[in-house]
């Protein structure tokens, strides 16, 4: 069996990889050049990837990378692992996915299982990419179409792709079947859904769920913080309640690919269906607003202008211990600090620059205020503390400095 997975980035990488080290024959295929000879040299993109495990899986041979969009020609199962962001008007953008469903098929020499681990919208693998697959194709036989959403957590230590339940369903059942039995190889538990939609589906709503709840605990959070009561510790009260409840924390705002996306997927489908999806749409709104409100609740805690003060952003990536920095709602706070007229570094151990500027010296610079965005268990606090006059927590997590929230 030969596996092609088109697109090297935070999902295809790793899941070639674990093929790879299960002994299957992997092409881990990608238009970017650059990505793709740096793999090629063992060189890993992704915290969760060494560059000694990378280098290994190279070195057997199951491995290769290219961006010759040929190694496509041969594969008996390829799987799309391509980005589906959104536009600049918050649209759904599957320029990568049609691209990489019509590269598929003027490629393919024979029929093959095609499996889709990008999230997409319901419908997405019957009406887009086995439409798109098969009008390119040049044989008269059907490819077999799967859809199995991706689960991946940069960073995360106790959930991966081995002991992450996945949701697979397909076309037909024989597509299906066939998913399986490839995805048990690598997969400890899988669920198999009656059709491709299901899975889809279920694919954004987990992480609209979490868009929500986050939307409603910042909200809370704004609410608690105009009664003057310390919303942090109503939150650990409510979370003392053993059922019927889920806790979550109030913070800069939501960033990474899943929760600011999948959910304007789910809005989007629903307004093509005729349906008025104000709940999803008001809690995207809530959290894209907080880097702003942020921004509001500190100048309240200091009650002085930040107009040109000397101010640290400690922490720029998304979310705490990668230095992943897609839709970070830090880097918005850097941006809204600027626009108001403040001198704004920033301090991040796991990214030493970033657009022109460099994560600062802290032995060597002084600022009037610092705050802490995103708490990597290796930022240096009291250098943080003897660099600044005053330091925030926007986290939560550091208890003996001043909240933000």
């Amino acid at each position: 069996m030969r596996i092609v997975i088109v697109g090297m980035g935070y999902v295809g990488l790793p899941l070639a990889l674990e093929f790879s080290k299960s002994g299957l024959t992997v092409t881990g295929f990608d238009i970017d050049s650059k990505k793709v000879k740096k793999i090629q040299e063992g060189v890993s993109h992704i915290e969760d990837i060494s560059a000694e495990f990378l280098s290994g899986q190279l070195a057997v041979g199951n491995l290769t990378i290219s961006d010759q969009e040929e190694v496509i020609s041969s594969a008996d199962v390829v799987i799309i692992a391509v980005p589906t962001p959104l536009t600049g008007i918050g649209k759904p953008d599957l320029s990568y996915l049609e691209t990489a469903s019509k590269t598929i098929g003027r490629n393919l020499k024979k029929p093959a299982l095609i499996i889709n681990e990008s999230t997409s919208f319901p419908g997405t693998l019957r009406t887009i990419i086995s439409t798109l697959v098969e009008q390119s194709t040049t044989f008269s036989e059907r490819n077999l179409y799967a859809v199995a959403p991706e689960r991946v957590d940069p960073g995360n230590k106790n959930w991966n792709i081995k002991n992450t339940p996945r949701l697979i369903g397909g076309l037909t059942a024989e597509s299906v079947k066939l998913a399986f039995d490839l995805y048990s190889i690598i997969v400890d538990q899988i669920i198999l859904v009656e059709s491709a939609e299901i899975a889809e589906g279920a694919k954004l709503f987990e992480n609209t769920f979490r868009q929500v709840n986050i939307a409603l605990v910042n909200e809370f959070a704004e609410i608690m913080s105009a009664l003057q009561i310390p919303a942090r510790k109503v939150l650990e009260a409510a979370n003392t309640k053993p059922y019927g409840f889920m806790g979550f924390e109030p913070g800069i705002g939501v960033g990474g690919h899943c929760i600011p996306v999948d959910p304007s997927y789910l809005s989007y489908v629903a307004g093509k269906a005729g349906v008025d999806a104000a709940f999803i749409e008001l809690a995207n709104q809530v959290n894209n607003d907080m880097p702003k409100k942020i921004i509001k609740f500190v100048t309240k805690k200091v009650n002085y202008s930040l107009v040109g003060k000397r101010i640290l952003v400690c922490g720029i990536s998304y979310k705490p211990d990668v230095a992943d920095l897609r839709e970070s709602p830090a880097i918005e706070i850097m941006s809204e600090l600027e626009n108001i007229g403040a001198n704004v570094s920033y301090y991040d151990p796991l990214v030493p620059n970033f657009k022109g500027k460099i994560s600062v010296d802290l032995l060597t610079n002084t600022f009037e205020l610092a705050i802490i965005t995103v708490a990597h268990k290796n930022l240096d606090i009291s250098s943080i503390l003897d660099s600044a006059e005053l330091t925030l927590d926007a986290t939560g997590k550091f208890k003996n400095l001043l909240q933000v929230i």
